[in-house]
């Protein structure tokens, strides 16, 4: 390893970075557990760190588990799942590497949940839960300053088929700002495929009502500048405004990522709109709806470090062997991408479809050292998060990315969707339903600068935000 790399400093900075990791956490397994475990002393502490950023309202989980009383409702379930290692959902492997935000339960966690609920799930002192338990998460990004919805309610009919849906929400602010991050909410979790989101800013005086047009269209009807005139995208004099593109993407389970001040963010016109260029809702049973909406977070000022990005897979790289599987074919395949500028890594987002059952990424720099990624053993569409990493994470120009991923189209897998499988081709059309196939990896960075291979990515308290309008939401008609 050449000695004036910025890599050369990664590895020992990612030991520092782990002591708050699963190893810390696990070094008080040896402790005897007490002879009584209660929720205000003992559970609550775990359910509060490691299920609350799920299980609370407008979050991946199905319910809520923010008091005593919902917790104690799912006592033996939290039980079952935690034994299990099925809960608390977090798919990366941490003997590979480390991220902000680990929720890996210690041995002692699970036995001390496994004895109060057979003890009876006995409640403990309420005045100490008051003070541990009861403050609800916001997953570190605070009350919205403002949210912004899709203008109408889609309807979803129960005839099991996918459904592909172009969009906008529009909005209307009371100046121009930026954003330090922004949320997609789905309406319905679980109709809600994944989402692509750009950001569209109308200049001053350029368009007088970004409400006007369809709500919603058919994507597999209608597509590029004929679906944007539909939606009355246009400047009024016809012109078309400016777009951020992959300004905000959604899969499930995926949280927004967080930065430090100053890094990452946009800048948002006071008039403008979110285009979902690509909404996708799965097949459902049933017939139900989605209503959509973006919460906003504003920043006080440009962001120093615009945030950039790098794609692999399916519909960007190679991949090899081109991505097709037999009936019954369990296989590996391989896709890679050299890094052309001296960059600094923030998070990134591994993505694949049903038939995934591992994932690896990793990085060999120009001195042929091998920096890890992310290692998935036991792929699970359900969770698809991005990872942050603890500190930025320096890779030279001419360092390659390489993205392994194993599929099995076997009956054997519990995710297989067809009976009997049935051969299954990766395409790049934007328009991949669940049961298509693809490999992907999305890598977000900023410019190398000297030095950064030291800075924290733990998010900082925001400055104070500008002023929303009244009531922290954006005009909607």
């Amino acid at each position: 390893m050449h000695c004036h790399s910025p890599v050369a400093l990664v590895f020992l900075l990612l030991l520092v970075g782990c002591a708050g990791g699963e190893h810390g956490r696990n070094s008080n397994d040896a402790v005897p557990l007490p002879d009584t475990v209660t929720f205000a002393e003992h559970i609550a502490p775990i359910i509060h760190t490691n299920c609350l950023p799920c299980h609370r309202p407008e979050q991946a989980a199905p319910f809520s588990l923010i008091t005593y009383d919902d917790v104690r409702r799912k006592a033996k379930t939290i039980k079952k799942v935690t034994v299990a290692g099925y809960m608390p959902p977090w798919p990366a492997d941490t003997s590979y590497s480390h991220f902000l935000g680990e929720r890996v339960l210690a041995q002692r966690d699970i036995a001390l949940i496994a004895k109060w609920v057979d003890q009876g799930a006995v409640q403990g002192d309420p005045a100490l839960i008051a003070k541990t338990a009861t403050k609800v998460p916001d997953g570190g990004l605070g009350k919205p300053d403002a949210v912004v919805g899709i203008p109408d309610v889609f309807p979803i009919p129960g005839d099991a088929r996918d459904r592909f849906v172009i969009t906008k929400a529009p909005f209307v602010l009371e100046r121009d700002t930026f954003l330090r991050a922004i949320e997609f909410v789905p309406g319905n979790r679980r109709a809600v495929h994944h989402m692509n989101g750009a950001l569209i800013n109308y200049a001053t005086g350029a368009k007088a009502d970004p409400f006007l047009g369809k709500a919603y269209l058919d994507a597999e009807q209608v597509e590029g500048i004929d679906a944007f005139a539909w939606l009355q995208l246009q400047n009024d004099d016809g012109t078309w405004p400016a777009l951020v593109p992959s300004a905000i993407n959604y899969l499930p389970g995926m949280a927004p990522a967080q930065y430090p001040e100053g890094i990452g963010g946009l800048r948002l016109s006071a008039r403008g709109a979110f285009l979902l260029n690509t909404l996708h809702y799965g097949p459902s049973s049933r017939d139900t709806s989605d209503h959509s909406h973006f919460n906003l977070y504003f920043a006080p000022r440009a962001p120093e470090r615009p945030l950039r990005e790098l794609f692999l897979g399916s519909t960007h790289t190679p991949i090899e062997p081109p991505l097709y599987l037999k009936p019954g074919e369990v296989k590996t395949f391989h896709t890679m991408l050299e890094v052309k500028e001296d960059i600094s890594v923030l998070s990134i987002n591994p993505h694949m479809h049903l038939l995934g059952t591992r994932f690896l990424a990793y990085a060999v720099t120009p001195a042929n050292d091998t920096v890890p990624l992310v290692r998935i053993n036991d792929w699970d569409f359900r969770w698809q998060y991005t990872y942050t990493f603890p500190h930025m994470l320096p890779l030279n120009s001419g360092t390659v990315i390489h993205v392994e991923g194993t599929f099995d189209n076997s009956a054997d897998n519990p995710q297989q969707a067809f009976d009997p499988p049935r051969a299954i081709t990766g395409t790049d059309s934007k328009l991949m339903r669940t049961t298509d196939e693809m490999l992907q990896f999305f890598v977000h960075y900023v410019d190398y600068r000297k030095g950064d291979e030291r800075i924290s990515l733990a998010p900082t308290a925001p400055a104070p935000p500008l002023r929303a309008l009244s009531g922290g939401v954006a005009t909607t008609h």
